[in-house]
């Protein structure tokens, strides 16, 4: 029997293949193919679920700010509130000030903190640290719903999701690709669209591509306890101005992070004792808050490229071969810009001026070597 043809096949069931294959799927038959038996196992589902302008390189930035008018407004398929309004509060020590004015002389809209300020909003913060520059734009995203309303809209759309898939060869047969899982050829697509995040080398590889160079980072977080009179439900999410911490309310608890780059195989991450410890030596190191036990506590791979731009694009080495991949942590801010663009790509329509720029910095291109 032969195999099912397509328009497209989006490898990787995460946040960044799901929103690909959906928006793809209102002009191209699709096919997303996830290795779990679930979408949005690994990266997806560990993720601090914020929107945050501020965070991130520029291209990434950009895109995000490109994705806020869909999180407000979303389509029909989505949940209509994906999107909780809380502002982002970067900290700064003495040592820490001129990194401060970097980043206030690089985006001048960020509001300047007097240490005063920085405690009326958080209470707990430690006299230690010095200044801050607060963004209003920003808030917490539900990521269970926008995940749930791509795959409706994929469905909706006429696309296909299989999971349990995991791929094992990629064969160029004239100008179609076929798709190897464990039980023979899947199915075929002129275009694969890699998106396997931790393991878009690998697929790579199996196409006969050389790595670009991706790299899989673990990042830990954990749940501790808040005292109900602190009102921390109305805190901002406060970042290190190194980016060498964070914490946000998560309901009933603060969610805390060493923002941990580890390197790391693709894998199902797991969180270690160690990085535990350092989040809650991070944590208390500007936070007058004892931590008497850890609620629960997780880890995730963030993947990034060798400069920590996304890649998006297509292979220059290899016809009908694209990556969007190296989202680096900040794939469900920027999916919807980023979805769009993937899309524009693929279907080889004009990009609007205000992205074209951006091309360059995310084509696979640049990492070739």
């Amino acid at each position: 029997m032969a195999a099912p043809e397509f328009d497209v096949i989006v490898i990787g069931g995460g946040i960044a293949g799901v929103s690909a294959g959906a928006s793809l799927a209102a002009a191209r038959k699709v096919l997303v193919i996830e290795a779990e038996s679930q979408p949005g196992y690994h990266a997806s589902a560990r993720s601090a679920a914020y929107f945050a302008p501020a965070y991130g390189s520029a291209a990434v930035r950009r895109m995000t700010v490109d994705s806020q008018a869909f999180y407000q407004t979303p389509p029909v398929e989505f949940a209509s509130n994906l999107l909780k309004s809380r502002g982002s509060l970067f900290l700064a020590r003495q040592n820490e000030l001129g990194l401060l004015e970097d980043m206030a002389t690089d985006q001048p809209g960020l509001e300047r903190m007097s240490p005063a300020a920085i405690r009326a909003q958080v209470p707990i913060i430690h006299s230690n640290v010095v200044g801050g520059l607060f963004d209003p734009v920003g808030g917490d995203l539900d990521v269970h719903a926008i995940l749930q309303g791509y795959l409706r809209q994929l469905r909706v759309r006429g696309g296909t999701l299989q999971t349990d898939a995991r791929v094992l060869g990629l064969d160029r047969v004239g100008e179609r690709w076929q798709v190897r899982c464990h039980d023979g050829v899947v199915a075929s697509a002129k275009i694969i669209v890699n998106a396997a995040g931790a393991w878009a080398d690998e697929v790579g590889r199996l196409a006969g591509l050389a790595p670009l160079g991706l790299q899989p980072k673990r990042r830990t977080a954990c749940l501790i306890a808040v005292p109900e009179r602190l009102n921390h439900g109305r805190w901002p999410m406060c970042v290190g101005i190194q980016e060498n911490f964070y914490f946000k309310a998560e309901g009933a608890h603060l969610l805390v992070s060493p923002a941990d780059e580890t390197l790391s195989a693709p894998c199902d991450a797991q969180p270690e004792e160690l990085d535990i410890a350092l989040a809650i030596d991070r944590f208390q190191s500007v936070c007058d808050l004892p931590v008497d036990r850890i609620q629960s506590r997780w880890a995730g791979l963030r993947t990034f490229a060798p400069d920590g731009n996304v890649v998006v694009g297509a292979d220059p080495r290899l016809a009908g071969f694209f990556w969007f991949a190296g989202q680096g942590g900040y794939g469900f801010q920027s999916a919807p810009a980023m979805a769009d663009l993937i899309c524009q790509l693929v279907r080889k329509e004009a990009v609007p001026r205000s992205q074209t720029a951006l091309l360059a910095q995310l084509a696979p291109a640049r990492l070739v070597r």
